[in-house]
């Protein structure tokens, strides 16, 4: 949680081949930096950083390994705390159409090292190193518990029919956006309609199928069902999720070699891994 006084932003190291990062002029400052901005209100990070590279450089990124977070004064009398992420371009990578304007008025891709020398801030050439330790591309495997669902003490039926709740289905349309921030193109659930309701809104919007399966429910789940989902989700040249429950992620997060997490409903799991082998974590809540 931000300070009052804090100003809170995002944005993304973006990387294309042969160690070339994205950079941005800012007339008003007369200095270099990496795109970014400020947080909408209720916005998530991962979901501004996206927002603010695409909007700052005409680029369509997906996010990759988070960074450390840098925290700063703005020279206003308040600080400003900026989450990055490594960034990976989604289609064409020619910033020579954009149309420059009072807030950005140049986008050059730079060597790694001509990219150290024109950033502006010592804290960005900071974030630019941690960034270049790790810019090897990964893929994401996210782990989500089901949007909030209806109270079982309420529920009368089959407990694998038991529907979100309203506040469940607001929750599933929400973390859409945060999906589409990693790139996730194959998306996994229990068959549990209140799973299936939790990926249904980002599916339809990317125009991708829900592929259902029995072994990542409450009733369904083994030890040998879970190895094989994460096994299948790791191979995968496609960024996945899976969708499952509460009581199954204890045991999803120790298929994984992973110490418990424990997923509030709508919370997802981000796990960057690259041949097989888990290099990043991290957690992300639903708005």
């Amino acid at each position: 949680m931000a300070d009052a006084d804090e100003v809170v932003a995002a944005g993304a190291v973006v990387w294309r081949p042969r160690r070339e990062v994205l950079l941005v002029h800012r007339p008003r400052y007369d200095d270099w930096s990496f795109p970014k901005g400020k947080l909408d209100p209720g916005e998530d990070a991962a979901v501004a950083a996206v927002r603010e590279v695409q909007e700052e450089t005409g680029l369509t990124i997906r996010l990759t390994r988070p960074l450390p977070m840098t925290r700063y004064s703005n020279g206003g009398g308040r600080m400003k705390r900026v989450h990055y992420w490594v960034g990976r371009v989604e289609g064409s990578d020619d910033v020579s159409g954009y149309l420059v304007n009072d807030e950005i008025d140049e986008v050059v891709w730079l060597p790694f090292e001509e990219a150290l020398d024109a950033l502006s801030y010592e804290h960005d050439r900071e974030t630019l190193v941690c960034a270049e330790e790790v810019h090897a591309p990964t893929a994401a495997l996210v782990v989500l518990r089901h949007a909030h669902a209806e109270a079982r003490s309420e529920w009368k039926g089959d407990d694998r029919s038991r529907p979100l709740a309203e506040d469940g289905l607001r929750q599933a349309k929400r973390l859409a956006a945060i999906l589409a921030a990693y790139g996730v193109r194959r998306v996994v659930t229990s068959s549990s309609t209140r799973c299936v309701q939790t990926v249904q809104p980002y599916a339809a919007s990317a125009g991708l199928k829900v592929r259902e399966d029995d072994g990542l429910s409450e009733e369904g789940a083994t030890r040998k069902s879970l190895t094989l989902a994460t096994e299948k989700a790791l191979a995968s040249v496609k960024n996945t999720v899976l969708c499952s429950h509460r009581p199954v992620l204890p045991d999803l997060f120790e298929v994984l070699g992973l110490d418990p997490v424990a997923l509030a409903p709508g919370e997802m799991a981000v796990l960057h891994h690259r041949e097989g082998a888990i290099r990043a974590f991290e957690v992300r809540a639903t708005p």
